[in-house]
């Protein structure tokens, strides 16, 4: 039965939102973030410090799509407050296995005595830190810190060798648990 739906999410102090078009800006104390919303039926409005999302004779699927979009904008508000991290672990039990990050490259030698580097892209927006044994990846975004942190994991996937002896690789140890409000 179709029906009409609004939803209101409320920013926080010191967190501000804008629109443009389609576009929705969320700015707060860690950055800005910018996403497009592009659905015929769904309207985005900015009132004051709220953000409203509303469709009129919504179907199922409108309401799945609206809750996608509100996933998608409380993500950004918590982001723009506290950035989203995770952390992974570099294990290296046959080889001594070297890891840096070089501008927006993450490279690792010497993977289980490979001659040839292996090279990870790290996109805009995102932080990598190589402490020790420990990666830590930041970002505003968590759908980037997230694509970063599987591209360095599948970087040092081990294809055809037993995993109880060969555990060699950087894996995911740690991720920012926040769960929608």
């Amino acid at each position: 039965m179709k029906q009409d739906i609004e939803h209101k999410i409320s920013c926080p102090e010191g967190v501000a939102a804008s629109l443009n078009g389609s576009d929705l800006t969320v700015k707060g104390k860690e950055g800005e973030s910018v996403r497009s919303f592009n659905h015929s039926l769904i309207s985005i409005g900015v009132e004051g410090a709220d953000i409203i999302l509303s469709c009129k004779n919504s179907t199922k699927r409108e309401k799945c799509q609206m809750g996608t979009f509100q996933a998608h904008i409380k993500n950004m508000v918590n982001g723009v407050q506290n950035k989203f991290k995770y952390s992974l672990k570099i294990c290296s039990s046959h080889f001594p296995m070297n890891v840096s990050v070089s501008g927006q490259s993450l490279t690792v030698k010497n993977f289980l005595g490979e001659k040839n580097a292996r090279i990870a892209e790290i996109p805009v927006g995102v932080s990598v830190k190589v402490q020790d044994k420990d990666i830590i990846i930041e970002s505003i975004e968590r759908e980037l810190a997230g694509i970063t942190a599987s591209r360095i994991e599948q970087l040092t996937r081990v294809t055809n060798k037993d995993r109880r002896i060969f555990q060699d690789g950087i894996y995911i140890t740690g991720k920012d648990d926040r769960r929608l409000q």
